[in-house]
């Protein structure tokens, strides 16, 4: 399924599934007061439906194919009258993380070395990864997955503006997707961790650059790098595992003002999602709700963020960022 939050632009918030040409959104909880006379616990709103695990989900697909069989009245409304939410408007937690070995590498090349860059590119060509300067000042990222916490009440959804910081002058996006934790754990090992994965979404954690990289140069943050109101889109949809089956085969692309500026792959996360799973729950419980990004994809197929391109954000741009089997989440920033 891929489930959305919404509401009648009247503030009343309400879940669905989205039907498969997209166009209209089958509302779970009207369609279960239909087939059973009552409505669901599970679908009051997204984090319900997550805290219910394997039974929401299998209530959830009974619901649309007794609305898509039955068609009873009310059940059914137009995507185009309502107005998308972030999937989970408030999530539990916000951890983000840097899964994407290229980014970092290029980060490093592009705040670090800076003129170096093209002579450590010319030496990883060369000479293999291993001698290039950007790799060797980084090992400790190859040593755990590693990630930091963002205000999870700073979320928008799909076709919000995003406001830029006063205090920033390097606005830029990030080419990112993420998970929801369906299922309670504590210690759980990496074989089992895709069962503790509820869904999936786009993530773009805009960062104000210059800000962050003052602040990560004091040992500590980012803070205001990333802690800004509307700094955190998700969206436009949570799909639900059994869409995915194979999450790292997907191409992700950013555009800006229609034009395309990022392109990559999911396949190219160095640290899975799995991976990190089992990291994180290391003496510390997960609980359904909770949501961890995979940080900026790059790879070989291009640069997922401005930053390691030299360009960024201005007021006006339009944000799409788009990835396989989950759809478009579109910004504007101001």
């Amino acid at each position: 399924m891929k489930l959305v939050t919404f509401d009648r632009k009247d503030d009343i918030l309400h879940m669905g599934a989205l039907t498969k040409d997209g166009r209209n959104i089958i509302m779970l909880q009207a369609g279960a007061a239909a087939m059973t006379g009552a409505p669901s616990p599970f679908f009051t709103d997204m984090l319900a439906f997550l805290n219910g695990g394997a039974a929401a989900r299998d209530q959830g697909l009974a619901v649309v194919d007794y609305v898509t069989g039955q068609n009873p009245p009310d059940a059914v409304v137009s995507v185009d009258a309502v107005r998308l939410l972030a999937p989970v408007p408030r999530p539990e937690s916000i951890r983000d993380c840097m899964a994407f070995e290229q980014h970092i590498i290029n980060t490093i090349r592009a705040v670090g070395l800076k003129k170096l860059a093209p002579v450590d590119e010319w030496l990883e060509k060369r000479l293999g990864p291993g001698k290039s300067l950007a790799h060797r000042v980084n090992k400790a990222w190859y040593e755990r997955p590693i990630y930091y916490k963002s205000n999870r009440f700073s979320v928008v959804g799909p076709d919000a503006d995003v406001r830029i910081p006063a205090y920033t002058r390097q606005f830029d996006y990030e080419l990112e997707w993420g998970i929801f934790i369906g299922k309670t754990g504590a210690d759980i090992p990496k074989k089992k961790a895709r069962n503790y994965i509820g869904g999936y979404t786009i993530f773009n954690d805009f960062s104000a650059r210059d800000i962050q990289m003052k602040e990560i140069a004091g040992r500590l943050g980012p803070s205001k790098g990333k802690d800004f109101d509307t700094g955190n889109a998700m969206g436009p949809c949570l799909v639900t595992p059994d869409e995915i089956p194979d999450p790292y085969n997907l191409t992700m692309t950013a555009r800006i003002n229609g034009e395309e500026w990022s392109r990559g792959t999911s396949a190219d996360m160095y640290w899975t999602f799995e991976d990190i799973i089992a990291y994180i729950s290391r003496s510390e419980t997960l609980y359904p709700g909770e949501f961890i990004g995979s940080g900026t994809c790059s790879g070989a197929q291009g640069r997922g963020c401005g930053l390691e391109m030299g360009k960024f954000l201005k007021s006006g741009d339009v944000v799409e960022l788009e990835v396989e089997g989950i759809g478009v989440l579109r910004n504007k920033v101001v």
